[in-house]
């Protein structure tokens, strides 16, 4: 008699551990799981979903989209590698000319077939004003694409060494798009790529079911069924994991360590470049203060976070750039310093009063408020131990958890408990999070924060391919924040990945801040066998 096996993943992604299980089917449910999937299918449980599935409008940006694919795309070590293109970009001696050369017999998933002038209605469309593009800005430097035959011809304003990595961009098709209003039609929720899955149904709010392409170019995958369930709430999802309603969830480090001795596991760990931060907006009296940033920078105890919130899961942060970037500047770690927080206050006039030890200046309470994600425990665990070193110096930060509609709007005033980070190139870090002309656009810049000498280090670094030259401007910009903190950046998260070995080609990537549709040991499920 055959056994079939159930290859059913449910991957519930918002913190940094992963535990996942596979099980036998029961032999009467012909073939489907309990979850609803069937035989040779993965459940995997996110946190969050897209607003949208339009790459026009912001979906899969930094590739790996599953319904779409890319000029290039990013292989086990984050490397570019071709997709629909057949090579890595030929790039001009001045930096200023990218062209590719489009792969031949590939078709989207109606069945007409993508060619060169797919990718120049792409790239067009995204820098067209009028389409609801939220990262246009990292597009700045294209100054116009062009089809030649099979080639795509890019020009630059400016040398702009990260710009092939803007080339993982999702590709749509123009004659599809073109019949309708690329902001509201009906290719933000039915969307047709090249993509090895297509959409087979969204749930808003509960799931996103995509099924395996038959005629995918690059070959059909093995994992027919792959299902995104949407649970936000940490502590749930360790309950319904616990329950076996769930066969994994991503859990912050100590509800992970509840699944550490289950037996049929292995684990995967991935490095990342996942951070964790305080916003401190300039517009507040009290973080708007350079003295309370500094102060607030040093009373941190970073270590004590990577121990008591991490688990030792991760590392601690000096900067957005991790420890292990070749682009990090050795020497502007931060030590945790609290009395020299409490003389840095004194200097700058924050006094104790008589309210419970709480500093004030000019009739001003050394006070403000910090928000996190509600459900996001790994946040909330961050924000509390920020707020309890902050309290030690004379600062009191009142913690609150709140929806991201809820907290939008109170950015220009409140502090954030903020995640961020992409392994792929510091420009794709630091240029929105830091550059002072997106200040309050949208979730860039949200300390609103405006330094002249980070603008130049910034621009100096995306406007030349000489990499040592990158590297001092990256260096003096850490520097920098040394001197004017943006906000306080905290820990460096490792993502850790238990799973049952019923796969062969299982790996992880380095990891950006943005884990679930497109990273996480599913980054390539489209190559994953079955074992045995």
């Amino acid at each position: 008699m055959t056994r079939r096996i159930r290859r059913s993943l449910v991957v519930v992604a918002a913190g940094v551990a992963l535990t996942v299980t596979a099980a036998c089917s029961n032999p009467d449910a012909g073939g489907q799981d309990p979850t609803g999937g069937a035989a040779d299918s993965l459940v995997v449980g996110v946190a969050t979903e897209p607003d949208t599935l339009s790459p026009l409008l912001g979906y899969g940006k930094d590739g790996n989209s599953k319904i779409f694919d890319g000029l290039l795309r990013r292989d086990a070590h984050f490397n570019l590698e071709p997709a629909l293109a057949t090579a890595l970009p030929d790039i001009s001696a001045d930096g200023l000319t990218y062209t590719y050369t489009v792969r031949r017999g590939v078709t989207f998933s109606d069945g007409e077939p993508f060619g060169a002038d797919d990718v120049v209605y792409t790239y067009r469309t995204l820098l067209d004003p009028g389409t609801n593009n939220p990262n246009r800005t990292e597009l700045d430097a294209l100054k116009s694409v062009r089809a030649d035959g099979d080639r795509v011809v890019f020009t630059l304003r400016y040398p702009y060494a990260a710009f092939a990595g803007r080339t993982v961009l999702p590709i749509v098709p123009e004659h599809v798009l073109a019949e309708q209003d690329v902001n509201t039609g009906s290719f933000t929720t039915e969307p047709i790529g090249t993509g090895p899955y297509l959409l087979a149904d969204w749930r808003r709010g509960e799931k996103l079911t995509l099924k395996a392409n038959p005629h995918y170019w690059d070959g059909a995958p093995q994992v027919t069924s792959l299902t995104f369930a949407v649970v936000k709430d940490d502590d749930v999802r360790a309950t319904r994991l616990r329950s076996g309603d769930l066969d994994a969830a991503v859990l912050p480090p100590n509800l992970a360590a509840a699944f550490k001795d289950t037996d049929g596991k292995k684990t995967l760990t991935a490095t990342s470049a996942d951070y964790r931060g305080v916003t401190l907006p300039s517009g507040n009296a009290v973080t708007g203060d350079p003295a309370v940033r500094r102060a607030l920078d040093v009373a941190v105890d970073r270590d004590s976070m990577v121990r008591d919130v991490l688990d030792g899961a991760g590392r601690a942060a000096h900067s957005p750039l991790p420890t292990t970037s070749p682009y990090f500047a050795r020497g502007t770690e931060r030590d945790h310093d609290p009395e020299a927080a409490r003389e840095i206050l004194d200097r700058a006039g924050w006094k104790t009063d008589d309210d419970g030890g709480v500093r004030a200046k000019n009739g001003t309470r050394a006070s403000f408020t910090l928000w996190y994600p509600s459900g996001d425990k790994l946040r909330q665990d961050h924000a509390l131990a920020f707020a309890s070193d902050a309290r030690k110096v004379g600062i009191d930060v009142r913690v609150q958890a709140g929806t991201w509609e809820t907290i939008e709007p109170r950015l220009p005033e409140d502090a954030v408990l903020q995640g961020g980070g992409n392994p792929a190139d510091p420009d794709y870090d630091l240029y929105g999070l830091l550059h002072s002309s997106l200040a309050g656009d949208g979730f860039n810049n949200m300390s609103h924060y405006r330094n002249g000498a980070v603008d130049r280090y910034l621009t100096q670094a995306r406007r030349t391919q000489d990499d040592g030259e990158r590297r001092r401007a990256y260096a003096d910009l850490q520097r920098e924040l040394v001197r004017d903190p943006a906000g306080v950046f905290l820990t460096h998260v490792d993502h850790i990945y238990v799973m049952d070995d019923d796969w062969t080609g299982v790996t992880t990537q380095p990891e950006p801040h943005d884990h679930g549709l497109g990273a996480g040991p599913w980054w390539n499920v489209e190559d994953w066998r079955p074992r045995g």
